[in-house]
Formats: structure tokens, C-alpha cells, sequence
């Protein structure tokens, strides 16, 4: 009987340890997903800031992008116009310096549309009443008749405004700053440039230029340019994708995800 008696204590001590320790399992298991939880929301917060500090960026340099075109167009411009005026005033009124002044009232029509050109891409207002296909479309344009480096546009899809405005905005300054990043530091001779509107919109800019090792350069240790791009693609929700081969060229492509 006693020793039922001492069976019984032993299994009742056994049940209530392993009750303890299941408790103590869940409290620990609870607190784990407390941490994991707080964690995340502190993460996704820092997202949200970030993401907020980016938009105000962006915003603000729309502004300053948008005053920039503006005395452009109104003082450089109008300087430009005022200078033709009078050099073909001059003309007029003396016909033996025509053959002189002609290549001269050439250079300035030609740095006037230039001119005209760089305000309008610089202005988001103008942007924002085309498509990005044609926005981009003339961009490489224009570069085509000012660098001597090749451009090549193609397009995959319809050419209607797949964007919206914001969107349609970021994309094209995104395109803006891969370009610089080609012409400043890539020592190209070609780019191509292969926009796509269907399934999903996909921009895609290539060079052959002298690339780098990704390795070296991740978004901590990257550039301004590629932070810029990376950063400007997170306000939209676009994936960036940099394919980089040293000695050989560099890609890359801006998608929806």
C-alpha cells in the first residue's frame, strides 16, 4: 500500500513538472513571438520612414527640377530668341555679312531647341501630359544628337501610358539618372535602351561600357547613382535588377514586381 502510495506521489510530481515545463515552453515560445512581432513592426516602421523621407526627396527635387526648367525656358530662352533677333537684324540690314553670321544664327537655333528640349525634360508638369513611351522616346532623341555615344531604342508593346502620374514621374527620373551613370562613368560607346509595356512594364538600359564587380558594390558600398535609382524605385514599388560584367558592360532593368 505504501508503495502505491509513494507510485502515485511520484506520478503526481512527474505530471505537475511536466505541466511547469510545458508553461514555461509556452511563455517562452509567447515571448519569442512577441520579440519577432515588436521586431517586424519596428521594421516595417523604419520602411515607412524611409519610404515617407524618399517621397519628401523626391518631391522636393521635382520642385527645384521644375524651377531649373522654368528660367531655362524663360530667361535662357528668351536671352537665346533676343540674340537671334539681332544677329538677323544684322543680316537684313548688311547683306555682306550674311555668309558670316548664317552659321552663327544656326549654332543659336540649335542651342535653342536644346534648350527647349532639357526644360522640358526637366519639368514634370510637361511630363506627366505624354506617355513615358514617347517621354523616353525622345529623351534618347535628344542624346542621339548630343554625345557621341550610340543610342538604340526599341519597344515591346503598346505605346498608351501603362502609369500613372507619380509613377510615370519616378520612372523617367530613374531612366534620367541610369543614363548619367552611363555617360559619366561607364566610358560607353553604345546604349541600349529596350522598353517594354506588356505583360508588365519593364525598362531595360544597357551599355558596353567598362562595368563593375557587383561584389564590391552592394547598396552600402554603391554609388549615389545607383542609391538614387534604388531608392526612387522603392516609392513606387519597383524592383531593380543590375547585372554588371567588369571589362564588359553593365544592364539594368527597372520593373513592376
Amino acid at each position: 500500500m505504501q508503495n502505491s502510495t509513494i507510485a502515485f506521489g511520484i506520478l503526481i510530481a512527474v505530471f505537475f513538472s511536466a505541466l511547469i515545463v510545458l508553461f514555461c515552453v509556452l511563455i517562452v515560445k509567447l515571448y519569442i513571438n512577441k520579440i519577432k512581432n515588436y521586431t517586424k513592426l519596428i521594421y516595417q516602421k523604419d520602411i515607412d520612414f524611409q519610404k515617407t523621407l524618399n517621397v519628401t526627396i523626391q518631391e522636393t527635387q521635382e520642385q527645384v527640377l521644375n524651377n531649373i526648367s522654368q528660367d531655362l525656358h524663360d530667361d535662357a530662352g528668351q536671352q537665346l530668341t533676343y540674340i537671334n533677333f539681332v544677329v538677323e537684324n544684322l543680316k537684313y540690314d548688311n547683306p555682306a555679312l550674311n555668309d558670316a553670321l548664317t552659321p552663327l544664327s544656326q549654332s543659336i537655333g540649335t542651342l535653342s531647341s536644346s534648350i527647349r528640349s532639357i526644360s522640358h525634360s526637366l519639368n514634370s508638369q510637361l511630363l506627366v501630359q505624354e506617355s513615358i513611351v514617347k517621354a523616353i522616346e525622345a529623351e534618347v532623341e535628344r542624346l542621339k544628337s548630343n554625345t557621341r555615344i550610340q543610342f538604340e531604342f526599341k519597344l515591346f508593346g503598346i505605346r498608351k501610358n501603362t502609369l500613372d502620374n507619380n509613377e510615370k514621374i519616378v520612372v523617367y527620373r530613374i531612366f534620367q539618372e541610369i543614363i548619367n551613370n552611363a555617360l559619366k562613368h561607364s566610358g560607353a560607346t553604345s546604349v541600349g535602351v529596350i522598353l517594354k509595356t506588356e505583360p508588365h512594364f519593364e525598362l531595360s538600359v544597357s551599355d558596353n561600357g567598362k562595368g563593375f564587380d557587383l561584389s564590391e558594390n552592394t547598396t552600402a558600398k554603391a554609388g549615389m547613382g545607383l542609391k538614387n535609382i534604388i531608392n526612387r524605385a522603392g516609392i513606387i514599388n519597383f524592383k531593380v535588377k543590375i547585372d554588371a560584367i567588369p571589362l564588359t558592360g553593365t544592364t539594368i532593368t527597372l520593373s513592376q514586381k
